[in-house]
């Protein structure tokens, strides 16, 4: 038994003394890492189909399976995890909230439209903590309105609209047409899948406003040829309806048959239910089973951002938000994110380096960036906001 007991002793010594060469010598320390995953609710606006209904838990379910992972690797190093879920109804206090999650967490997964993510990044109870984006794409986040503690796993548009450009251009479908829909989101995406196409060489040869208040359901069939009937000779109809309401009814109805893209049909995206390799099948199968469907994007910009803080963690022995932010922005810095390449964090703007998934509704089309986007330092560059780009000062960049 002394001869068992002693191998014992000895292999806990070796367990010990990996742990120290892998993580630093401050990886057997007790750790508390508090985060707060918080949510501003918004009334959706109707819509013609509610076929896709929005989980209730959409992003909370990425982050709490994300928890679960982290938790495996912060149990053998003494690292406690805990994630506070905060929804706010609409019209109710999202800043008060925030505070209240700022003074209990130094990490703050903020689910929310742009202005409000501004208007708590900017709190002073916000100095000094570090702030995850996983919901808005907007540019001006990571452009002249970018701030120092305001990181983004949700991908910006940009860097959607350039994934699908990159494919459309690689297979010399550069003749296209703009359907334009009226709420503010998509004229939104429509500014930037036009300045995406003048980026890629994608010619738009003609556009026109979504205006039907018609029942599409019934009446798609008649509607929509003549809707489309005067668009040029095209190879591809990209469309821009982010409030998901009437796309879903404009392919196969054209007055030519050509493929649709953009909201609906050939799509970008930071994760698809379709993606297979690299893993992926076992963080979809991991999600599936805790949240009994499939990861959109939004659950897996919830994942990465609370996987970037163990990651960081288990790195440095440490939960200083400082700390932390210098580690996550540095070249030492990676995420297996399950999609082929490692993620990084742009330093000029905190956004998450990240391939696009180029799919439509079964399967996965291309990965961006394709072979042949050069970048002077990193190939991911060639999708968004690149650092001539960016007017963000926050980043020094």
């Amino acid at each position: 038994m002394r001869g068992a007991g002693r191998a014992c002793l000895l292999a806990a010594a070796w367990v010990a003394a990996l742990g120290t060469a892998a993580f630093g010598t401050n990886a057997s320390a007790e750790i508390a890492i508090s985060l707060t995953y918080l949510r501003q609710e918004v009334e959706a606006p109707p819509v013609l189909s509610n076929l896709d209904p929005v989980p209730e838990d959409l992003g909370i379910a990425g982050a709490e399976v994300a928890l679960t992972d982290t938790k495996t690797t912060g149990r053998f190093l003494g690292h406690l995890y805990s994630l506070d879920v905060v929804s706010v109804a609409p019209g109710g206090d999202l800043a008060g909230a925030a505070k209240t999650a700022l003074a209990a967490a130094s990490f703050l997964l903020l689910d929310a439209p742009a202005n409000d993510i501004l208007k708590i990044a900017d709190l002073p109870e916000a100095a000094g903590k570090l702030i995850f984006n996983v919901a808005s794409g907007e540019r001006r986040l990571r452009d002249g309105d970018c701030r120092a503690n305001l990181l983004h796993t949700i991908p910006e548009d940009a860097m959607r609209a350039d994934a699908l450009m990159q494919v459309l251009k690689a297979r010399r479908w550069t003749r296209t047409a703009l359907i334009v829909g009226p709420k503010p989101q998509d004229r939104a995406f429509a500014d930037t899948l036009r300045a995406s196409a003048v980026k890629f060489g994608v010619a738009i040869l003609a556009e026109k406003e979504w205006t039907f208040n018609t029942d599409l359901r019934r009446a798609a069939g008649q509607e929509i040829p003549l809707f489309t009937q005067d668009f040029p000779d095209h190879h591809v109809l990209l469309v821009a309806d982010e409030a998901d309401d009437f796309a879903r009814y404009v392919e196969h109805n054209t007055w030519l048959p050509r493929p649709v893209a953009g909201s609906d049909g050939l799509r970008s995206e930071g994760w698809a239910p379709v993606l297979e390799q690299w893993a992926a099948v076992q963080l979809q199968n991991r999600f599936e089973k805790a949240a009994k469907r499939e990861m959109r994007s939004r659950d897996y910009a919830a994942w990465t951002a609370l996987r970037t803080v163990g990651e960081a963690v288990t790195r440095t022995g440490s939960a200083d938000p400082a700390a932390l932010r210098g580690y996550i922005l540095s070249n030492a810095f990676g995420l297996d994110g399950f999609k082929g390449r490692t993620l990084t964090y742009r330093q000029w703007n905190g956004q998450l380096r990240q391939p696009m998934a180029v799919v439509n509704a079964r399967a996965l089309v291309e990965l961006a960036p394709l072979d042949g986007y050069l970048h002077q330092t990193n190939e991911m560059d060639t999708l968004g906001l690149d650092r001539p780009e960016s007017a963000c000062k926050a980043f020094g960049g």
